[in-house]
């Protein structure tokens, strides 16, 4: 067979148009009679709006005009964008407006929209739109947001609280009261971004011919998209067609409908013209959904041994002004806090707080980082007090390989139970600490105190459930020439999705992988779709694309049996060609029988034969599937300065069956270095009326080259029996556990001055204040 079935390292087929400059995104569209947008953006935390100027700027140079919400009435038949994942534990919907309406509720809110035919002059008019504002008193910090008598983020609402829930199971009181051994820790972890190359972006071009609207977004759901704005503008499913063109990344902010999107479209209907709006990045930090910010008070209760024995306490998570999406975010992130672990009880409760802030929302690792952060802090802390290896505490409560399928005594956000379907826990932590030389780690860390050089190591374990339903579409058509082209719901955000499927596709028809084309992420190639996020595409997508080709190979050996007169169960099909196994001739091209299928006028189709070389899948899952890994850092810490280098890192992935290895390695490593972001670098910060103080990345820390060292990876294969191919998802995975990680490290390389690292990011000032201070108590 031609090299790129499942399993092989091809080359990613989307990087040449990349590369060469021929990929378009969402900018690179055009289309005559373009105008181009710009909006006008709240500048305070909470404010009323009390009268919109917009007379300078309609009379400035070549604008078309200046919208507010008032203004999109016409074509807009819902003011608000609905709650994409209802709740019951939802007791405040905060659905945004697709402008402002009354009310400013975040540094950033979309106000009104100036159209221009040039994007410069819509910039320059949009400063010159006037919003007279009522300032407001804010709610910034999520803990004081919950206090009574707290500025309420709406005014219209009683309290902040928008949603409590609790992850609880077993008996918690008497497991505590019987320990041998409790510790408590109240952890921070800090708002951040996901900071794509590309910002977001969104092309509406009206169609007086086909009487038809297409958006061109450069979103990770073109489908949710699609019925969104159907809704919004009150479309007929059939006059909207939405499509992402080439994603410069996506990390979970892109899979969001924005009210921007909703906006742009109804301003092109409105004006019968094309309308472009490209996000600058200033904007990006200030109106593009955010994610983490969340308190955690959470105990660990244990024998004498180190064994679990139950978990509580409470978690307070800021979810801004809005909800674009859900309360799926700290849901995640509760149960991910349980990670591979067997813990016999646990009561964490979660209070979802409104602030005055940005709505936060998934970001890569969906929640998961702050769980698993939680519970490797505790396990830290646990193995300290009781005086275990840090290693040989995690030992002793990883669930063990035997019990697999283990069923997880709470409730995925869909309502069914948690299960780790397959893997080997504890062979991922011995894998991890024998590549990252923890044997040899003590005679590094003398040699480096001989120099006076503070060095530690830390481990982290993980568990994700990835591949989430409800399914994925597919559908498969031979041509006649030979050709196969794969139409899916699934999107592409620069993970490599086009050259898998091909693969699976390839593989299981049997055919030549550069035979394969793939469209996704359109809606007028497939009606349904979901898209691309919760590392779900190569379960779900991958499946469906397997099945339907399946299905066309079965029937490619029944219409080539009659052909070649030929028992079906004798014919293999390679390189797109039927032909008798071990028998070179006579053989038929799938091409030929699909010209066949097609159909002759007047002649009729073979005997029992359905007309066509198609077929479609739609995979649902059963439940999601767990991925599974443990990552090891080592670092320096510069007890001068706070300053923290990360030596080296190893990480230990188990995705199960890997559909191109290649790029399964890309997905880890780039993850990691998303973590390690998280670990050190990235913040947002607000000062105290609610104002963003990092709005560029001059301000904004990320991690580059010289602070990233080279990822050792290994790969473990437990293939998933949850789906045809036996895959689990690989994106966020690198993700995960790599805050634990590094603070694990930094703890162990100070740990002569008793230092705790409870807060992300680790950023120099405060560490080198809490050395400072650790110094000045020992020295008495």
């Amino acid at each position: 067979m031609s090299p790129g079935p499942i399993g092989s390292r091809v080359a990613r087929r989307e990087d040449p148009a990349l590369l060469r400059g021929r990929a378009r995104f969402v900018d690179d569209l055009g289309a005559p009679g373009l105008l181009h947008g710009a909006f006008v953006r709240g500048a305070e935390a909470h404010a009323r709006i009390l009268a919109v100027d917009a007379a300078g700027a309609a009379a400035a140079p070549g604008v078309a005009a200046v919208l507010t919400l008032a203004d999109l009435a016409p074509r807009v038949t819902a003011t608000r964008l609905p709650l994409a994942q209802p709740s019951a534990a939802v007791r405040h919907r905060l659905d945004p407006p697709i402008l402002a309406e009354g009310e400013i509720r975040h540094v950033g809110e979309p106000v009104a929209l100036v159209v221009a035919d040039h994007p410069y002059r819509a910039e320059d008019a949009a400063a010159l739109v006037a919003v007279e504002t009522e300032t407001l008193p804010a709610s910034v910090d999520c803990r004081a947001a919950l206090a009574p008598g707290a500025p309420p983020v709406h005014s219209g609402l009683a309290d902040n609280l928008v949603a409590r829930f609790r992850v609880a199971y077993g008996e918690c009181g008497p497991a505590f009261a019987a320990a041998a051994c409790v510790v408590r820790a109240e952890l921070r972890q800090h708002k951040g971004l996901g900071q794509a190359l590309e910002c977001r972006g969104v092309l509406a071009c009206p169609d007086p011919r086909e009487d038809r609207l297409t958006v061109w977004s450069g979103t990770q759901m073109p489908h949710r998209a699609h019925a969104v704005l159907c809704r919004a503008l009150g479309l007929a499913e059939d006059a909207l067609r939405v499509a992402a063109p080439a994603v410069g990344g996506g990390f979970g902010p892109k899979f969001v409908f924005y009210p921007e999107e909703a906006a742009v479209a109804a301003a092109a209907l409105l004006l019968d013209r094309p309308v472009k709006w490209i996000e600058d990045r200033r904007e990006h930090f200030t109106a593009t959904t955010q994610e983490r910010d969340q308190v955690w008070d959470v105990e660990l209760a244990l024998d004498g041994d180190g064994r679990m024995l139950a978990a509580r306490g409470s978690v307070v998570h800021d979810h801004g002004a809005y909800t674009p999406y859900g309360i799926n975010l700290p849901h995640n992130g509760v149960v991910n806090f349980l990670g591979p672990y067997v813990l016999p009880a646990c009561d964490v409760e979660v209070s979802v707080a409104a602030t005055n802030k940005v709505p936060a929302t998934p970001v890569r690792g969906a929640g998961r980082p702050q769980g698993t952060f939680a519970m490797e802090r505790l396990l830290d802390l646990a193995a300290a007090r009781l005086g275990l290896d840090r290693a040989e505490i995690r030992r002793r409560n990883l669930v063990r390989p035997e019990a697999m399928p283990y069923a997880v005594p709470v409730e995925n956000r869909d309502g069914k139970p948690m299960t780790y379907d397959s893997g080997d826990y504890p062979a991922a932590l011995e894998t991890a600490l024998r590549a990252a030389d923890l044997a040899g780690f003590a005679a590094r860390r003398e040699e480096a105190l001989s120099r006076g050089r503070h060095i530690g190591i830390g481990a982290a374990n993980y568990v994700e459930a990835t591949g989430r339903g409800p399914f994925e579409s597919a559908r498969l058509r031979v041509f006649p020439s030979g050709r196969v082209h794969v139409a899916t719901g699934a999107a592409s955000q620069g993970q490599g999705i086009a050259t898998a499927l091909a693969q699976v596709c390839a593989g299981t028809l049997g055919v030549a992988l550069d035979d394969v084309t793939v469209a996704a992420g359109d809606s007028a190639a497939v009606t349904l779709g979901l898209g691309a996020f919760a590392s779900r595409q190569a379960v779900t997508a991958g499946s469906s694309v397997h099945l339907a080709a399946l299905e066309l190979r079965a029937k490619a050996l029944r219409a080539a049996a009659s052909a070649l007169e030929a028992a079906e169960e004798d014919l293999e099909i390679a390189d797109g060609v039927v032909r008798v196994r071990g028998v070179p001739e006579p053989s038929v091209t799938l091409g030929a029988l699909a010209a066949a299928l097609a159909g002759q006028p007047g002649f009729a189709l073979p005997a029992g034969m359905a007309p066509g070389m198609e077929a479609e899948a739609a995979f649902e899952p059963p439940t999601v599937t767990c991925c599974n890994g443990c990552h090891v850092a080592e670092v320096e810490v510069d007890v001068e300065t706070g300053a923290v280098r990360v030596l080296a890192y190893t990480a230990v992935h188990d995705c199960g069956r890997r559909i191109n290895p290649m790029l399964v390695d890309g997905q880890v490593v780039g993850g990691v270095v998303h973590g390690l972001g998280s670990a050190l670098f990235e913040r947002m910060a607000f000062d105290g009326s609610g104002q963003p103080l990092t709005t560029t990345l001059a301000d904004y820390l990320m991690p580059t080259a010289p602070s990233c060292p080279r990822v050792r990876l290994e790969h473990m294969v437990s293939p998933s029996p949850l789906n045809p191919l036996g895959v689990k998802g690989a994106g966020e995975g690198g993700v995960i556990p790599a805050p634990a990680a590094v603070a694990a490290a930094v703890e162990d390389a100070l740990s002569p001055f008793a230092v705790a690292v409870s807060d992300l990011p680790i950023d120099p000032p405060t560490l080198a204040a809490r050395i400072r201070a650790a110094g000045a108590a020992r020295r008495p």
